[in-house]
């Protein structure tokens, strides 16, 4: 039997059509009218994510007891999962998403999966399992920061530095992804005890960071330019950023690198896909 669930409240000024393009187009298999649920739980889920993590997953699970055979709905289950630290079920929805869809993008959260249920031996093996060029950038750098994250679960820290030490950590330019590897990078400089590094590239996260939120969103633009400079005072544990960086030379255009298991489980009452 499957367990009672209960239909989440959906909000009355949400739209199927809020739901992105991409995929609203995994849903076509299914009705308009199947569709159109799914789609306005995905919606819900996506905006309560960060605020209420409980409420999404319960929007995740009602989608997928009508479509449990679309990628994107076990996708956001997993997702919703991992927000509530729910690492087995994560690793369950994941498997099936990359079975179904045949996509390896959401390796990551499975390794990091695997890290949440302290096992970082078997995080590595995982993320070994695909080769490292058949993953777009962005991908290939979320796995390195998990992987560098598993090494330190063992205490491997030169090795954890090793995994970060890729062609995109590069200080001088700023990715959608640069933020979070420099921080990584920090934190394992922090950890070796290389405080004065650590503090340089905590100032180049931040400073990323800020130059990629400062961009017109009207522009399509995932990447500026990097400046450093010498200012009175600076020590080397902290890089300045030209304050003119949005809208000036400073922030040039750069190439955005390449864009962008098997095994199911039945889980509340979601239909199986073998």
């Amino acid at each position: 039997m499957r367990p009672r669930h209960e239909e989440p409240h959906i909000s009355a000024d949400v739209d199927p059509r809020d739901l992105d393009r991409v995929a609203r187009a995994e849903l076509k298999t299914l009705s308009k009218e199947n569709a159109d649920f799914v789609a306005r739980h995905l919606v819900m889920a996506a905006r309560l994510i960060d605020e209420d993590p409980q409420l999404a997953h319960l929007h995740a699970l009602s989608a997928g007891r009508r479509a449990g055979r679309i990628a994107v709905v076990r996708e956001t289950i997993a997702i919703t999962a991992y927000a509530l630290e729910d690492y087995a079920l994560t690793l369950r929805e994941l498997r099936t998403y990359r079975r179904i869809s045949g996509r390896n993008d959401q390796l990551p959260l499975m390794v990091d999966s695997e890290r949440g249920l302290e096992r970082p031996d078997r995080a590595l093996e995982l993320a070994r399992s695909v080769p490292v060029e058949e993953l777009d950038v962005p991908v290939r750098v979320s796995l390195a920061i998990a992987m560098s994250g598993a090494r330190l679960d063992l205490g491997q820290t030169d090795a954890a530095l090793r995994e970060l030490e890729i062609p995109q950590l590069d200080r001088t330019r700023a990715f959608s992804y640069s933020p979070d590897l420099f921080d990584a990078y920090a934190t394992v400089l922090e950890e070796l005890g290389r405080d004065t590094d650590a503090a340089e590239w905590q100032a180049l996260a931040r400073r990323a960071r800020a130059a990629l939120n400062a961009q017109d969103p009207e522009e399509d633009r995932e990447t500026v330019e990097i400046v450093e400079e010498e200012v009175e005072g600076f020590g080397g544990d902290d890089v300045a950023l030209d304050d003119e960086l949005a809208g000036s030379d400073a922030a040039a255009l750069g190439d955005e690198h390449d864009a962008d298991d098997d095994g199911a489980d039945e889980q509340a009452g979601i239909e199986a896909d073998d």
